[in-house]
Parts: structure tokens; C-alpha cells; sequence
């Protein structure tokens, strides 16, 4: 039986390889409220249907939904696609408030559908790579890890009427959901990989720090926030975001510790992904880092068996991959990879970094999405 993909917000389509690459496994249907760009994918991409409203593409025989609308309407449409009985591949955040995450796991617990977040930054080979690393145990017991996203997005706020005429500006959903905001209010890519690296742990409390206004004084978004996350076990996640400063971009930077090794990624200007690994008896003056590659026959099979079409989906393969997880969930083969209690609790830290942020980095306890709460239990408290 053939799965039948409808995708909502047209601008997302980096999974289109990756949907056409699997067997038994059709996108049919796109919706956007852009008509003329929704029929110019429509027709570049073999799509059949094209739909402006998402209600009438839900009242269709699709069986599931990829969400990569602005994240303010992420929530909405996914407790509209779980009603109706479709399964959710859902794009980063998965809500913008912390009320819009319990209505989440709620809906996402009583429908039986598959709700999957599509964080494709964990999907990057080289995350994967640390992941097997850290499941063998190179590392040792990992105790500390950083990531961090570094990506001017100033031009993105604005929609420009007329090309480079600055009075023709409009504002976009970006100016007030992303950098109208305060704290990490992106958090899911710097975080998702790391949080896959510490294997079973989960966020008690977070604490945000920012600098101040410096750069632009058109936004809300301070330059840089760092945000701490303390974990259960007492392990520590550092975050940085900067959407405001001028500098090259740096999406993808993560670092690992642990008692055994190391990890960072590239930092730029000829750098490579590097690790260390500690020999016994070692002086300590006479570690070296080893180029990550060196360590590839450690990656997962089905990347050292990537094909070239497979390749070519984006992400270096990431977005094959994460549409062949939720492909199988929903088949039933395997429990969706990034599920909803992941996705509320890495969202949630952009939510409780604005409060921390705005009351001087005071610390803010993450509840726990997993467990039945009561209404009670989910408040939060300064």
C-alpha cells in the first residue's frame, strides 16, 4: 500500500528526494497560501494536487502531513492533522508556547498517530558518527557538550516589495516569532544532537544569560544568549545563538567531553571535525586530535552504504534518512526517532530561556513531559 504525503508550506521541501527515493511512498498533495508558488512547485515536482486552504487537503485521502509552515503555526496544524487521522512529520519548533506543547502530547498521546519531529541537524553524518562513538563507549562516560547556532538572520525578518529598496520592507513572521523574542528561541539545532548524545538523560533546569543590544536595535533578540541546561544526571549542555552579529555563519558547531575523549567540530578557515581519544599511560602534554574521519567505519551502516541518490536529498543524507524513520514509524516498524516528548522538551527550552533571560539568567525547572501530569504540574513558576 502506497503512503500518501501531503506537505504544507511550500518554501520546506527538503524532503521531496527523500519521499520520492522510498518505496511505497507518494507526496500527492501541496498546500500553501502562495498560489502561483504552489503551482510552480506543484509542476516542477510531479505533484497532483495543490491546495491553498490545509483544512481541504486534511478532508483528503492523504495519510500524513509534513509541517514546514512558521513555527507559530506549527502546534495548530499538527492537533488538526492527528484529529483527522494523519500522521505528523513536523518541522522545528514544535510550538511556540508552553501551553501549545501540553495541548501537544496530549493530542499526540489520545490520537495513536505517529508525530515525529523533523530535527535534521541530528541527522548530519557526523552527529551520527559521535552517536556510535559514544554508544561504544570511545568517549567514556560524556559529561559535557556544547552546540551552538551561529546565523545572521537579519535580511530574513524583512520581505523586500521591490529588490533592495529598503522603504519596501514589510515585515516577515520571523521580525516578531524569532528575533522579536528573547533567550534561545531556536534551540532545537544546537540541541537535538547533543541531547541524542547523552542517551537517556533529560533536562531539569535551564538558565539563559544575553548581552545586550548592540548590533541592530530594529529586533528584541539580544546578539548572543547562552543558555545552560542542567541535566538530571547533573551533566551540563551549553547553547549559544546569534542571529544578530556580523560574522560568517557557524549552523553546525558542537563539542563533546568525556572522561575518555573529545570531540569539536570546524570552526572555519580549513578546520575539520577532529577527536581525541585518550591511550593508556598517555602524557597528557602528547594529546593530539585525529581527523573525525578516521573513525568512520564507526558510522551507522546505512550511512557507509549511502547512495548517491540517497546523498543527494540534503544534509549530506540527513533528510533521506529522517523521511526513512518516519516512514518506518509509520509502517510500524520502529517508534518514531525524535518523538513528542523529545520535541516538547528541547522546544521548551526556548520558552524557558525567555523567562530566565528576562528575570536576570534565573534558573527555570523543565517539567517532564513524560509523565502524566496533572494541571498543577504544569506550571511554571519564577
Amino acid at each position: 500500500m502506497t503512503i500518501k504525503i501531503g506537505i504544507v508550506g511550500v518554501r520546506g521541501l527538503s524532503m521531496m528526494t527523500g519521499f520520492k527515493s522510498i518505496p511505497d511512498t507518494e507526496v500527492v498533495a501541496l498546500c500553501d497560501l502562495d498560489e502561483d508558488y504552489l503551482n510552480m512547485q506543484a509542476q516542477t515536482h510531479g505533484i497532483p494536487r495543490t491546495y491553498r486552504i490545509f483544512e481541504d487537503m486534511l478532508a483528503s485521502d492523504i495519510d500524513a502531513v509534513v509541517i514546514s509552515t512558521p513555527m507559530q503555526l506549527h502546534m495548530l496544524q499538527t492537533i488538526q492533522a492527528l484529529q483527522s487521522g494523519k500522521h505528523v512529520l513536523c518541522e522545528v519548533t514544535a510550538g511556540v508556547t508552553m501551553d501549545e506543547l501540553w495541548w501537544l502530547k496530549e493530542t499526540v498521546e489520545q490520537s495513536g498517530k505517529v508525530y515525529m519531529l523533523a530535527e535534521n541537524y541530528c541527522y548530519i553524518p557526523q552527529n551520527q558518527l559521535i552517536g556510535s562513538m559514544v554508544r561504544e563507549g570511545m568517549f567514556g562516560e560524556i559529561y559535557f557538550g556544547e552546540g551552538e547556532y551561529l546565523h545572521n538572520t537579519r535580511d530574513l525578518a524583512y520581505r523586500f516589495n521591490r529588490p533592495g529598496v529598503e522603504e519596501s520592507a514589510t515585515p516577515s513572521w520571523r521580525k516578531y516569532w524569532q528575533l522579536g523574542k528573547r533567550g534561545n528561541f531556536y534551540p532545537t539545532h544546537s540541541l537535538g544532537p547533543v541531547m541524542q548524545w547523552f542517551q537517556g538523560d533529560r533536562i531539569q533546569s535551564v538558565s539563559t544569560f544575553a548581552t545586550g543590544w548592540h548590533t541592530d536595535n530594529r529586533f528584541r533578540q539580544e546578539d548572543t544568549s547562552i543558555t545552560l541546561c542542567q541535566m538530571e544526571s547533573g551533566k551540563l549542555i551549553k547553547l549559544r545563538l546569534d542571529c544578530m552579529s556580523n560574522r560568517p555563519h557557524n549552523m553546525s558547531y558542537y563539542t563533546l567531553q568525556g572522561t575518555k575523549g573529545s570531540y569539536e567540530a570546524p570552526r572555519g578557515l580549513g578546520d575539520q571535525h577532529k577527536v581525541y581519544v585518550t591511550a593508556d599511560g598517555e602524557n597528557p602534554d602528547h594529546a593530539q586530535w585525529r581527523p573525525l574521519s578516521d573513525f568512520n567505519e564507526h558510522l551507522p551502516e546505512r550511512y557507509r552504504n549511502i547512495t548517491e541518490e540517497q546523498q543527494s536529498a540534503g544534509h549530506w543524507g540527513g533528510d533521506y534518512f529522517i523521511v526513512e524513520d518516519f516512514v518506518n514509524a509509520v509502517k510500524g516498524m520502529q517508534k518514531p526517532a525524535i518523538d513528542v516528548y523529545d520535541a516538547c522538551e528541547w522546544t521548551a527550552v526556548a520558552l524557558l530561556s525567555e523567562l530566565s533571560v528576562m528575570n536576570g539568567g534565573r534558573t527555570m525547572e523543565m517539567p517532564d513531559f513524560r509523565k502524566n501530569s496533572s494541571f498543577s504540574d504544569q506550571i511554571i513558576k519564577l
